[in-house]
C-alpha cells in the first residue's frame, strides 16, 4: 500500500519537473510542476467526443489502459514491504499486463479507421516487441542471482557489496530508463512536442481521444513514468528503514524526472529507422548483466 502512495505522490510532480527542466535548459521559466496535472483535471471535467465509426472498443480502451497501469503498481514492492499483491514470477504478470493495456490502446487506434493511428500503432507495437526481451533478460538475471522469483524477494535479496556489482546496478539503472523512455514515448524514440503524423508515435494514435479518456490516457503515463522510477528506487534502498527511505524514494525519483529532461533538452531524436536497432540494443545489455551475474555466481564452465 505505501508503494502505490508514494507512486501515485510522485506521478503528480513527475512530469511536470520534466517540463521545468526542459524549459531551463531552454532559458526558459516554463510553467509550473504540477501543470499537467491540473490540465489532467481539466479534462475530467470535459465530456468525451466518439467517432460515428469506431465502435465500443475505443470508449472502453482507455479504462482498460489506465486499469492495466493501477495494476502493475500493484505489484511494485517499496524496500522490504511487499505490493499489494505479490506472488512468484510476478513480474511476469506486471510485463504482461501492462501489454494488455498496450494491447487495448493499440486497437483503439485501429478502431477509428485513421491510416495515421493504423500506422503509429503499428510502431508502437514493434517498439514494444524489441524492449520486452530487455526487460525479462534483465529481471531473469536478477532472479538467477538472488534465487527469487517475486519482485519483493528480488529486491530484498539483492546485495551490493563489491565494485562488479555495482555496475551491475548502474547498468540495470540504465535499461529501466530506457524502457521508461520507450514506454512513454519519449526522447529519442518519440518526440510529444511534436504533431507531424509521419514522425509521431503515442501521440498520433490518441488524435481521436478527448476529455475524461484523454485526461485518463494522459495519467496513466505519468503513473508509468513513477512506476518505472520506483523498480530503478527499489534496487538502491533494500532493507533501509522508512524514514530514510522516503526521502531517498522522491530523492531519486525527482532526479529520474531531471535527467529525462536533460536527455530529451540535449539529445536529438533518432530517425524512425534507427529506433529499432536502439531499442534491441537494450537487450545486449541485459546480456552484459546477465554474463556479470554468472560470472558472480561462477556458472561459467
Amino acid at each position: 500500500m505505501l508503494s502505490l502512495l508514494l507512486i501515485v505522490m510522485t506521478s503528480l510532480f513527475f512530469t511536470g519537473i520534466i517540463i521545468k527542466t526542459k524549459s531551463v535548459c531552454s532559458g526558459r521559466k516554463g510553467p509550473g510542476i504540477f501543470q499537467p496535472i491540473k490540465d489532467v483535471i481539466r479534462l475530467f471535467r470535459k465530456g468525451s467526443v466518439f467517432s460515428e465509426t469506431a465502435t465500443f472498443i475505443f470508449q472502453v480502451a482507455p479504462s482498460i489502459y489506465f486499469a492495466s497501469v493501477i495494476m502493475a503498481i500493484l505489484v511494485i514492492p517499496f524496500g522490504n514491504s511487499s505490493g499489494i499483491i505479490t506472488f512468484h514470477g510476478d513480474f511476469v504478470f506486471f510485463a504482461y499486463v501492462l501489454a494488455l493495456g498496450k494491447f487495448f490502446n493499440i486497437i483503439s487506434a485501429l478502431d477509428t479507421g485513421s491510416s495515421f493511428e493504423g500506422m503509429g500503432a503499428s510502431r508502437e507495437a514493434l517498439f514494444s516487441m524489441f524492449a520486452e526481451p530487455a526487460f525479462f533478460i534483465l529481471m531473469g538475471s536478477f532472479a538467477l542471482l538472488t534465487g527469487q522469483t517475486s519482485f519483493v524477494e528480488i529486491f530484498s535479496a539483492i546485495n551490493f557489496g563489491s565494485y562488479f556489482s555495482y555496475m551491475l546496478g548502474a547498468l540495470a539503472t540504465y535499461v529501466f530508463i530506457m524502457i521508461a523512455m520507450i514506454e512513454n514515448s519519449r526522447m529519442p524514440i518519440d518526440d510529444p512536442k511534436t504533431h507531424l503524423e509521419l514522425t509521431m508515435v503515442h501521440e498520433v494514435m490518441i488524435l481521436d481521444n478527448s476529455g475524461f479518456d484523454l485526461g485518463l490516457i494522459l495519467s496513466a503515463s505519468y503513473l508509468k513514468f513513477a512506476m518505472y522510477g520506483a523498480i530503478i528506487v527499489n534496487f538502491f534502498i533494500g532493507g533501509l528503514p522508512f524514514y530514510s527511505a522516503i526521502p531517498i524514494f522522491f530523492g531519486i525519483q525527482a532526479l529520474f524526472a531531471m535527467t529525462v529532461g536533460v536527455l530529451e533538452s540535449f539529445m536529438a531524436r533518432f530517425r524512425m529507422s534507427h529506433n529499432s536497432q536502439f531499442i534491441f540494443t537494450l537487450s545486449s545489455v541485459s546480456l552484459l548483466i546477465f554474463f556479470g551475474v554468472l560470472l558472480m555466481l561462477k556458472r561459467f564452465i
